[in-house]
């Protein structure tokens, strides 16, 4: 094992340039107590650093890598695809293609909005419960992560199901007083603010499998259990898939368990 000469080197100069020297808070190794390594290329599940020490690569880019890097077969296509042009700022038959594939394989999708990112993706369906129920207030579980919208940058009070308090220095109180937070797998919590705020619910968000914090299944019967309050109370049932999605099964986690 050779020692991250480079890597500090490159994270001292990044630090000049990037906040924190990252592009991202989970890349900097602070919660470890170490510094961040500096990859140089990857290929299927191994990943090399700039100072030539090989690795496995549990991580894969947080996700997306499904197929591993650079895999052969993806690169050929990605370069036929780009030889006819990058971006176009007009429709191409690649986008409703692809979204007839995605609705085939995922049993809830009727319709599809491609985003560039998990956080815009959260933001638009939240938006859309919210214009859909004329409702304003949300429930997340605490632990499940959807992105940095300030909407979703809050933690738990004293008690398990309490309005939010932002977690994130600059998300004022007033954007987060309308999401409501209750513990993962807790399907009682969510029913005492179902009736708590009965009629102000526009929609309750999870990650059917919450990766953020370890890879966390769902107990048996907290997901259909969330879909049948959802029922009750007229509330819009989100189920936020950037990790889990065509990964669990083709048709994501809602496929597993059949909800």
């Amino acid at each position: 094992m050779n020692a991250p000469r480079r890597s500090r080197t490159l994270f001292a100069r990044a630090q000049q340039v990037l906040p924190g020297g990252v592009d991202s808070p989970v890349r900097a190794f602070a919660a470890v107590g170490g510094s961040p390594l500096f990859m140089k290329r990857g290929a299927g599940s191994r990943i090399e650093d700039v100072d030539g020490n090989r690795y496995i690569d549990y991580v894969m880019s947080w996700g997306p890598l499904i197929h591993g890097h650079a895999p052969r077969g993806l690169v050929r296509a990605v370069g036929r695809a780009t030889a006819r042009g990058t971006s176009f700022g007009a429709p191409s038959p690649l986008e409703h293609e692809l979204g007839e594939r995605v609705r085939r394989l995922m049993p809830s999708v009727q319709k599809v909005r491609f985003v560039s990112s998990g956080t815009e993706a959260a933001m638009s369906a939240i938006r859309l419960a919210r214009a859909f129920t004329g409702r304003d207030r949300i429930v997340k579980f605490e632990g499940c992560y959807h992105g940095h919208a300030d909407a979703f940058l809050v933690k738990a009070g004293s008690g398990a199901t309490t309005l939010g308090a932002p977690t994130s220095p600059g998300v004022p109180k007033a954007v987060v007083a309308d999401t409501l937070l209750a513990p993962y797998n807790d399907l009682a919590a969510v029913e005492r603010l179902c009736r708590r705020h009965r009629g102000r619910i526009a929609a309750i968000c999870v990650e059917p499998i919450a990766g953020n914090m370890g890879v966390v299944p769902p107990a048996e019967g907290f997901l259909a259990g969330l879909r049948e309050l959802c029922n009750r109370h007229g509330i819009l049932l989100v189920f936020d898939e950037v990790i889990s999605g065509f990964r669990a099964s083709a048709g994501g986690a809602q496929g597993v368990f059949g909800v």
